[in-house]
This record gives C-alpha cells, sequence and structure tokens, in this order.
C-alpha cells in the first residue's frame, strides 16, 4: 500500500494527469501484492463506470454547456441585478445571487466561475472595483453555488456511496442559501465599495424576470421532475439537455457550430471524469483489500474525540486534499476510507457527503493550489498575490459556514426530511 502511495505522489509531481495517476499508482501497488493478478485493473476499471447513474454526468455536462451562451448568463444576471443591485455592495451582491441562479442551470463549479466572471468581472471593473476585490467576490460565489443542484460532486458521491442524489440535491439547499447570505453579510460589512446601482422600479424588475424565465425553468423541472417521481437523476439529465436545445433554439442564440462545439467539450469533460472515477475504483479497492479504512479508523478511536472530533478532522482533510487533486479525484479516494469510519461513528452519509461539497467549494479556490482560482486570476487581470490577499477574508467566512454544516446535521438534513427523501 505505501507503494503504491508513494507512486501517487510521484506521478502527481511529474504532472501525470490524475486519473492516470490514481490507475498506475494502484497498479504498482498491485503488483508489489503477492498473489494478486493484475488483470484485475481491467475488471475495476470497467466495473467503476458501468452504471445507470453516472449516464447522469454526460447529460448534465452537456446541458450546461448548452445553457451557458452569453445570452443565458446575461439574461440572469440582469436579473439579479434587478433584485439586489441596489443593495449596499451593489454588483457584489449581484455576482451572488447570479451564482446561486446559475449554478442551478450548469452543475460544474469551474463553468459557473468561468460564465459569471466573464459578464461580471468587466462590469465590475468599469464601475470602479479594485480587479482583486472583483475576483475575489466570483471566486467565492462560485464557490458557494457548488451547493446549488444540480451538482456534479453530488451524482458522484451518491452513486458512488448508493445514497439518494435526489436527497442530496435537497440537502444542498439549506447550506446554500445560509453560505449565499453569509457571502452578501460579509459584502454589506465590508464596504467601501464602488456605489451601489440604482433601484429598478417593478416594470424593469418583471421584464428581467421574463427574459429569465427559460433558463429558471431548467432546474425547476430537474429538481421538480426528481421529486415528482417522473424520473430518475439520469432521465432528468437527458431532459435537461432537450430542454437545453429547446432554450437555445427560442432564444435563436444555438447554431450547430455551437452545438457541435458544446458536444466536443461535454466529451472530454466526460471522458475526463470518466477515467478518475475508474482510476480512483481500482486505488479504492487496494485501500480495502489492505484493512487501510480499519487502521484509520482504529487510529482515530485511539485518539478520542468521537463523531465532533472526526468530523472537523475531515474538514481539514477535504481541504488540503481537494485543493491539491481538483475536488472529485480527491473525493473518490477519500470516499472508501472515511465513509464507512463516518458511518461507524454514527455520521449520516447524506450530511457527511454535503460536508464533503461544501469544503470543496472552498478548495476549489484555496490559493495557491486551487484549479478555480487560476480560471478567475485569468479573467480578473489582478495578480495572484493580490487576488490571494482579497479572497482571504471570503474564505474565512466560508470555512465558518462549513464548521457550521459539519456541526449541525439538521442544517443538511432538514429539508430532505421533510420531501420524504430521508428517513430518521
Amino acid at each position: 500500500m505505501i507503494g503504491a502511495l508513494v507512486a501517487f505522489a510521484a506521478f502527481v509531481a511529474l504532472s501525470v494527469p490524475i486519473a492516470f495517476a490514481l490507475g498506475a499508482a494502484a497498479a504498482i501497488g498491485l503488483w508489489l501484492m503477492d498473489g494478486v493478478p493484475l488483470d484485475i485493473v481491467a475488471s475495476r476499471t470497467f466495473g467503476a463506470i458501468d452504471s445507470f447513474t453516472f449516464l447522469a454526468i454526460p447529460f448534465f455536462i452537456l446541458a450546461g454547456e448548452l445553457m451557458e451562451t452569453g445570452g443565458i448568463s446575461r439574461r440572469l444576471i440582469n436579473l439579479a441585478n434587478a433584485l439586489v443591485g441596489h443593495v449596499r455592495g451593489g454588483l457584489a451582491n449581484v455576482t451572488v445571487v447570479a451564482m446561486v441562479l446559475f449554478s442551478g442551470v450548469s452543475g460544474s463549479t469551474s463553468a459557473d466561475a468561468a460564465a459569471v466572471g466573464s459578464v461580471m468581472l468587466p462590469s465590475m471593473r468599469d464601475k470602479g472595483w479594485d480587479p482583486a476585490r472583483a475576483g475575489a467576490v466570483v471566486a467565492a460565489a462560485a464557490g458557494m453555488g457548488i451547493l446549488v443542484p444540480p451538482c456534479l460532486t453530488m451524482v458522484v458521491y451518491g452513486s458512488v456511496t448508493n445514497t439518494s442524489i435526489a436527497a442530496l440535491f435537497a440537502a444542498g439547499l439549506l447550506p446554500a442559501a445560509v453560505m449565499a447570505a453569509a457571502l452578501m453579510l460579509h459584502i454589506r460589512l465590508q464596504g467601501a465599495g464602488p456605489p451601489a446601482e440604482p433601484r429598478q422600479d417593478g416594470a424593469a424588475r418583471l421584464r428581467a424576470l421574463r427574459g429569465a424565465l427559460l433558463a429558471l425553468g431548467l432546474p425547476v423541472i430537474i429538481f421538480g421532475g426528481i421529486l415528482g417521481g417522473a424520473f430518475t437523476p439520469t432521465e432528468a439529465a437527458v431532459v435537461a439537455v432537450a430542454y437545453a436545445v429547446l432554450a437555445g433554439v427560442l432564444h435563436r442564440e444555438l447554431s450547430l457550430g455551437f452545438f457541435w462545439a458544446a458536444l466536443v467539450r461535454s466529451g472530454v469533460a466526460t471522458g475526463a471524469v470518466m477515467l478518475m472515477i475508474a482510476g480512483a475504483n481500482i486505488l479504492a479497492w487496494l485501500l480495502t483489500v489492505e484493512q487501510v479504512p480499519q487502521a484509520l479508523a482504529a487510529l482515530i478511536a485511539d485518539i478520542g474525540g468521537g463523531r465532533i472530533g472526526f468530523l472537523v478532522f475531515s474538514l481539514v482533510v477535504f481541504l488540503v486534499l481537494f485543493a491539491l487533486l481538483d475536488g472529485i479525484p480527491g473525493m473518490l479516494m477519500i470516499i472508501p476510507v472515511f465513509v464507512p469510519i463516518a458511518r461507524e461513528l454514527g455520521i449520516d452519509p447524506l450530511h457527511y457527503g454535503l460536508v464533503m461539497t461544501t469544503v470543496m467549494g472552498i478548495a476549489l479556490f484555496l490559493p495557491p493550489l486551487g484549479v478555480g482560482l487560476y480560471i478567475v486570476l485569468g479573467l480578473s487581470g489582478a495578480s495572484l498575490p493580490a487576488l490571494s490577499r482579497a479572497l482571504a477574508p471570503y474564505l474565512l467566512t466560508m470555512s465558518a459556514v462549513a464548521l457550521l454544516v459539519a456541526l449541525w446535521p439538521d442544517l443538511v438534513l432538514a429539508l430532505p426530511r421533510l420531501m420524504g427523501l430521508h428517513g430518521g
């Protein structure tokens, strides 16, 4: 097992793609074990992705790609501006609300940061916002948006742990609202930004709402259809693609060239995710065979601290690992080790999955490693040190909310229970 971990660290240091680093390290670990045939690599690779639920991933990615046209993002931002642009903090509040609206469309944190940031950052700079602070607001809002369904992280976690994806989607709503409110309060208390936008009247808000109705319909159809039992998460993803095509045609923004480009980008993204799942599955099997979860559980029991100690320990591990391994690969490595321990300690897998998701949103923008940070860096025009300094206070606010999510399970479980999606 040590040989596999050393090999994985070496591959990562050599900039080998994470999916291949996971699979190759696991293969080396198997080769070092006596009596284990290497053809198990092939069977575990195929078995890992041979799942109907995983079909939701390419369709959700494609639906997000099709909805991420300049027109769709602009309409959602116009709606957010009509709602909160006049509140102290102005365009910073608009960014947070727009990210909530757009996250329900795309399901991808990096896509959210790119789509909303590409529209908001030039507008914020034109209004006199410091590029570093503007970039920090976009990064923090995108990190919050990972909690808004649909979310690819929740789909992967639910598929791997056999947790209801519908329940995970519902569980993210309250934490997302709390995180968004915390960021907007932070922005208000921080102050010292350019003046807020003029308050819009009822007619202007109604026009903005009408313009965004098609975009807002997608998350409603996805979530409502799953909750109503009309379709499974995978079928919901297919419906989302059909709806996205219809919305693009009605807005006259979907050309054959754009559709082809969206298919190619979705195929590339899906291939990367599936390879990571397959590679991580081999390594997870190796960890299980070597009884690493049991050894770690015994170590945690010896240290003490119980459920609360384990949850705080998990927060720290997640933050570092997800920043190093770009979120989902780190999650796939963590699940076979930490989720069984969480179950032994009486921690609900649904609650634990939301803790993972919340921390992942922070880790993706954690300086200097978070991959999402560099998306915002390129769009904002700020330097890395300046953006990191501006982002630090927002990350502290988000970390406080993550601690609240970890220590207050009812914040996560209340809505799924109310909707009949989760017992207990």
